[in-house]
């Protein structure tokens, strides 16, 4: 599923259709596409792993899941899109996603002070609603979307890899230190996710997720699916501590 970073890229990829109108509309979503026929794009933004179109009285959301795609300016051949909008000078094409529609002001659906890619990202509420929940393990919270709007799986590997927290942490028993580092490296590595993944390294850069050895400390990592998410992670039994 992709991350925060990988949307923003998205976000900023089909700027261009940013106040052009919609001539033809296709694809197999179940919303009313036909809404969207000559209505003209004011906004594109996104928030965590949501990509928002948005237009004068409602926004489509698209969410991409665990294998959903777009194409810009071209068609995948041989696949039939869930969405497809066509523009007087070109196209934007989403393929294996989730559609929905937003009535309203975008700005009373989302709290922009979650995502942790936004300019509005707000350390103290985060730290507010981890504080709140004593007992969520830490490999969960940064999947918690309301709080970290835009981590996944990728990034909370790494972060408790940098930050040396092993992933069976519950957020009470995190001394304050290692708490507000926990908050500022996840929003301190989107944004190196997101230079890396613009250069194609990001997976050059990995240091726990999908590795073996522990760069560290030279040893095996660990591999388990934790949380009540049940995803997996890799972590290193060593240097990554649990505080009681």
């Amino acid at each position: 599923m992709p991350e925060g970073p990988s949307i923003v890229i998205l976000k900023e990829l089909t700027q261009q259709f940013t106040g052009k109108k919609i001539i033809g509309v296709s694809g197999n979503t179940k919303e009313d596409k036909d809404r969207l026929l000559n209505q003209k794009i004011i906004a594109i933004k996104s928030w965590g792993k949501h990509y928002l179109i948005c237009f004068k009285d409602f926004t489509v959301r698209i969410h991409l899941m665990m294998f959903g795609s777009y194409a810009i300016n071209e068609e995948k051949e041989g696949r039939e899109s869930r969405l497809s909008l066509q523009f007087k000078n070109g196209s934007l094409n989403f393929y294996t996603c989730a559609v929905k529609f937003i009535e309203g002001d975008i700005n009373d659906t989302y709290d922009w002070s979650a995502d942790i890619m936004s300019p509005d990202w707000d350390t103290a509420k985060a730290r507010k609603k981890l504080k709140a929940a004593p007992d969520l393990l830490v490999c969960d919270a940064l999947l918690k979307q309301d709080i970290f709007a835009g981590s996944g799986n990728i990034i909370k590997c790494e972060v408790l890899w940098r930050v040396r927290l092993h992933p069976l942490n519950t957020v009470g028993n995190l001394p304050a230190p290692q708490l507000k580092q926990l908050i500022n490296e996840t929003h301190n590595y989107a944004f190196d996710f997101l230079e890396w993944k613009k250069e194609y390294t990001l997976r050059q850069h990995w240091q726990a997720y999908a590795k073996k050895i522990c760069p560290r400390c030279n040893i095996p990592l660990v591999k388990e699916h934790l949380g009540k998410t049940n995803r997996r992670t890799f972590y290193c039994w060593n240097c990554q501590l649990i505080y009681e």
